[in-house]
Protein backbone atom coordinates (compact mmCIF):
# COMPACT_ATOMS: atom_id res chain seq x y z
CA UNK A 1 0.00 0.00 0.00
CA UNK A 2 1.17 3.52 -0.78
CA UNK A 3 1.52 5.52 2.46
CA UNK A 4 1.53 9.33 2.02
CA UNK A 5 2.83 11.13 5.11
CA UNK A 6 1.61 14.72 5.35
CA UNK A 7 2.73 17.45 7.74
CA UNK A 8 2.22 21.21 7.92
CA UNK A 9 5.28 23.20 9.03
CA UNK A 10 4.94 26.82 10.13
CA UNK A 11 6.91 29.45 12.01
CA UNK A 12 5.76 31.89 14.66
CA UNK A 13 8.73 34.11 13.87
CA UNK A 14 8.33 37.00 11.43
CA UNK A 15 10.35 36.18 8.31
CA UNK A 16 10.27 38.94 5.73
CA UNK A 17 9.48 37.86 2.13
CA UNK A 18 9.09 34.23 3.22
CA UNK A 19 5.91 32.17 3.48
CA UNK A 20 5.10 31.36 7.10
CA UNK A 21 4.06 27.77 6.43
CA UNK A 22 4.45 24.84 4.08
CA UNK A 23 2.58 21.58 3.55
CA UNK A 24 5.07 18.73 3.02
CA UNK A 25 4.57 15.12 1.92
CA UNK A 26 6.63 11.93 1.64
CA UNK A 27 5.44 8.64 0.14
CA UNK A 28 6.40 5.12 1.18
CA UNK A 29 5.39 1.68 -0.01
CA UNK A 30 4.51 -0.41 3.04
CA UNK A 31 2.59 -3.52 4.03
CA UNK A 32 1.36 -1.83 7.20
CA UNK A 33 -0.04 1.59 7.96
CA UNK A 34 0.14 3.91 10.97
CA UNK A 35 -2.84 4.43 13.26
CA UNK A 36 -3.89 7.51 15.23
CA UNK A 37 -1.60 8.01 18.19
CA UNK A 38 1.48 6.41 16.62
CA UNK A 39 4.70 8.43 16.75
CA UNK A 40 6.50 8.50 13.39
CA UNK A 41 10.19 9.14 12.90
CA UNK A 42 11.97 10.03 9.67
CA UNK A 43 15.54 11.08 8.82
CA UNK A 44 14.15 14.42 7.56
CA UNK A 45 12.96 15.47 11.00
CA UNK A 46 15.53 17.94 12.31
CA UNK A 47 17.33 16.33 15.28
CA UNK A 48 17.83 19.71 16.93
CA UNK A 49 14.11 20.18 17.32
CA UNK A 50 12.02 17.06 16.97
CA UNK A 51 12.41 13.28 16.96
CA UNK A 52 8.94 12.19 15.88
CA UNK A 53 5.41 13.29 15.10
CA UNK A 54 2.07 11.98 16.29
CA UNK A 55 -0.40 10.60 13.74
CA UNK A 56 -3.66 12.56 14.09
CA UNK A 57 -5.65 11.29 11.08
CA UNK A 58 -5.51 8.34 8.66
CA UNK A 59 -7.57 8.34 5.45
CA UNK A 60 -7.65 5.09 3.47
CA UNK A 61 -8.63 4.65 -0.18
CA UNK A 62 -8.82 0.89 -0.77
CA UNK A 63 -9.69 1.35 -4.47
CA UNK A 64 -6.34 3.09 -5.04
CA UNK A 65 -4.48 1.03 -2.40
CA UNK A 66 -3.19 4.16 -0.68
CA UNK A 67 -3.65 6.10 2.50
CA UNK A 68 -2.92 9.61 3.71
CA UNK A 69 -1.42 9.97 7.15
CA UNK A 70 -1.74 13.43 8.71
CA UNK A 71 0.68 14.25 11.48
CA UNK A 72 0.53 16.81 14.25
CA UNK A 73 1.41 20.22 12.73
CA UNK A 74 4.82 21.57 13.64
CA UNK A 75 5.25 25.18 14.69
CA UNK A 76 8.85 26.32 14.89
CA UNK A 77 9.29 28.69 17.77
CA UNK A 78 13.02 28.41 18.47
CA UNK A 79 15.03 31.15 16.81
CA UNK A 80 18.01 28.92 16.10
CA UNK A 81 15.92 26.82 13.69
CA UNK A 82 14.61 28.75 10.71
CA UNK A 83 11.57 27.54 8.79
CA UNK A 84 13.47 27.37 5.50
CA UNK A 85 16.29 25.38 7.11
CA UNK A 86 13.79 22.84 8.40
CA UNK A 87 12.08 22.58 5.00
CA UNK A 88 15.42 22.11 3.21
CA UNK A 89 16.30 19.32 5.66
CA UNK A 90 13.01 17.59 4.86
CA UNK A 91 13.59 17.96 1.10
CA UNK A 92 17.08 16.49 1.44
CA UNK A 93 15.43 13.37 2.86
CA UNK A 94 12.77 12.82 0.19
CA UNK A 95 9.96 15.14 1.31
CA UNK A 96 8.39 17.53 -1.21
CA UNK A 97 6.24 20.64 -0.94
CA UNK A 98 2.55 20.28 -1.71
CA UNK A 99 0.73 23.08 -3.48
CA UNK A 100 -2.06 24.70 -1.47
CA UNK A 101 -4.24 24.74 -4.60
Amino acid sequence: MKINLVIFISSVLEQENQPNGQLMMKTYESSFRPVIGDILDDPGFHPGFHNGYEVVKVTINYAKEECYVSMQPLVLDREEIKLQTYIENLKAHGWHAVSKE
